[in-house]
């Protein structure tokens, strides 16, 4: 294998050369006083040709790791975000979270107050340099990450970029976080060499064991009313097919069950809607492919004796603390690789009377619960204040076929689906507030031909710095739509209240409190101040036209839009 040999000065230098040469294309950053080598080296790229990722800034940490999250999804590539030492790493730490429990891989960085007073080049210059100093760092977010480190020297730099790397894409996949104190950026690092390409790679996916894909196969060849619940199979888009094939092939009903991505289009026979509740208690077997809480035991559950099979590269989900679903066989492999497996092994076992009187029956269930959205679609178009499933449905009637939906809580998928896939996102499981507008940046910037909207709630929007937003969608040229489901209230405290107590005094109460969300902004000026077309809407009947007229700001204008759209209450 050969060296390559890099002509550079330092080793600011030679890490973005690096992170360019290992397929790194964007470093999204937020920048700080630890910052100067690395603006130093990308300054001197620009006149000497040396390889760096592209930098992109963001005005807030947790719009840069959000950007970042958004384009690794849809690119399928490792994007680097770099903010300042310790409070640009705390202010990050929600959208680390996010990408931590959805496996999204990110070099994600930060540089550390200098590592000495005096005597190096890159000591303590500023007063900040003392206050801003940890004892550890990377301590409040390793719970968080797969790995952590701080760079030593220039001479480790090529083992330390390519274990974060390598680790950040191994099964399951996840952020990483490297430190990187000013001195040791600032080092002198004269001939510089590498091996290229690499010599140490990501790990393989994990292969099923035959025995539990026996198991499985039991299991479900007994099984009258099998059931699958998936969130995040279509986290790989070779999943979707496989999960397409194996559901029609032995007529399985499919609830995509608070999807992160499309695991199954949504006009497919065995599609089955986003709800398992209803199909709980008549399941005698259940199949949960990728996905951490497929339902909620307080409030229902499967049958005692149903069967329960759970399929991912980490099917019991051991980074949570506590997660006690029933488990009779969990199959570690990728969703792609054990569907095909599992059907193979139950071909032989299934009976064909069984499965075509399933798949006779939950046709005609398929029918009455589409029948029974269309009513609903029906009911929410006249009602004042504007109801969600409208806001949908406009959406599906104005949206490109071939855009990408970002979904922050708001958007019903029943009456906006979906059927391509990679063609929707939705929240994270951590929930950390103020993703969706920054993935939506990302994910245009990672396919700028595509069509993409941001459907927000209002609590979500505020978290989103849309400041920050708006001003990023306007320099980097990323015209997005943004669509704020707005009900002036903190919609999940409220549904939580009147869950736990809903006889009490705050179900009687008019206003009970951290509820409602007096003198919001006007969100469509803070975009339109960003150069953007911003609309307030709060007549159901205006809402087509005001899509339109959104969308052709996105289109033709190649601008970024927002619809403020008055909304109500859950």
């Amino acid at each position: 294998m050969a060296r390559k040999e890099l002509k550079v000065e330092s080793v600011a230098e030679a890490y973005l050369a690096l992170l360019a040469e290992r397929g790194v294309e964007v470093l999204f950053a937020n920048a700080g006083t630890d910052f100067a080598p690395i603006v130093e080296a990308y300054a001197k790229a620009a006149h000497s040709g040396l390889p760096a990722p592209k930098p992109l800034i963001a005005a807030h940490e947790n719009l840069a790791i959000s950007m970042a999250h958004g384009y690794a999804v849809v690119s399928g590539k490792v994007p680097a975000v770099m903010v300042h030492v310790s409070v640009g790493t705390a202010n990050a730490l929600c959208g680390v979270f996010n990408a931590a429990r959805e496996n999204v891989p990110i070099l994600f960085t930060a540089g550390r107050s200098p590592l000495t007073e005096e005597g190096l080049a890159g000591a303590r210059d500023t007063y900040i340099h003392w206050a801003q100093e940890m004892f550890d760092q990377a301590g409040m977010l390793r719970e968080m990450v797969k790995w952590d480190y701080e760079l030593r020297n220039g001479a480790q730099l090529e083992t330390v970029i390519d274990r974060a790397l390598t680790l950040a894409t191994s099964p399951p996949e996840g952020p990483v976080y490297l430190s990187l104190p000013r001195e040791v950026l600032a080092e002198p690092l004269p001939g510089f060499s590498y091996n290229s390409p690499a010599r140490r790679v990501a790990a393989s996916p994990p292969a099923p064991h035959e025995a539990a894909v026996a198991a499985a196969a039991e299991i479900l060849a007994t099984a009258q009313h099998p059931l699958i619940i998936t969130a995040d199979a279509g986290r790989d888009l070779a999943a979707v097919p496989a999960l397409a094939e194996f559901a029609e092939r032995f007529a399985i009903p499919v609830v995509e069950h608070r999807q992160r991505y499309l695991c199954l289009p949504a006009d497919h026979p065995c599609h089955l809607g986003y709800n398992p509740g209803p199909m709980l208690e008549g399941a005698d077997a259940i199949l949960v492919i990728d996905c951490d809480v497929p339902w909620t035991p307080s409030r229902e559950a499967p049958p005692a004796d149903c069967r329960i099979i759970h399929i991912g590269v980490d099917p019991l989900f051991s980074r949570y603390p506590i997660r006690g679903f029933t488990c009779d066989v969990a199959i570690t492999g990728a969703t792609r690789l054990v569907l095909p497996r599992l059907g193979a092994a139950l071909a032989p076992l299934a009976d064909p009377t069984e499965i075509g009187m399933r798949r006779q029956l939950f046709a005609e269930q398929r029918e009455k619960q589409r029948a029974g959205w269309r009513k609903l679609g029906d009911e929410a178009k006249s009602l004042r204040p504007i109801h969600p499933a409208w806001v949908s449905a406009c959406l599906a009637a104005a949206r490109d076929p071939g855009s990408i939906l970002v979904n922050e809580y708001t958007l019903l998928p029943e009456h906006c689906p979906s059927t391509r896939p990679g063609s929707f996102f939705g929240s994270s499981p951590a929930a950390g507030l103020g993703w969706g507008a920054g993935a939506a940046l990302g994910i245009k910037l990672a396919e700028p031909d595509r069509e993409v909207v941001a459907v927000l709630g209002d609590g979500s929007y505020l978290f989103a710095n849309p400041v920050a937003v708006h001003h990023a969608a306007t320099a980097h040229r990323l015209p997005v739509l943004f669509v704020v489901v707005n009900n002036a209230m903190w919609g999940a405290v409220r549904r939580a209240t009147l869950g736990m107590y809903p006889n009490g005094e705050a179900a009687r109460s008019n206003r009970p409190p951290f509820i409602d969300l007096d003198e919001l902004p006007a969100f469509e000026q803070v975009c339109a101040a960003a150069g953007g077309y911003g609309e307030r809407v709060d007549d159901p009947a205006a809402l087509p036209d005001a899509f339109a007229r959104a969308l052709r700001a996105v289109r033709v204008e190649k601008r970024q839009a927002l619809l403020n759209v008055i909304c109500r209450g859950p």
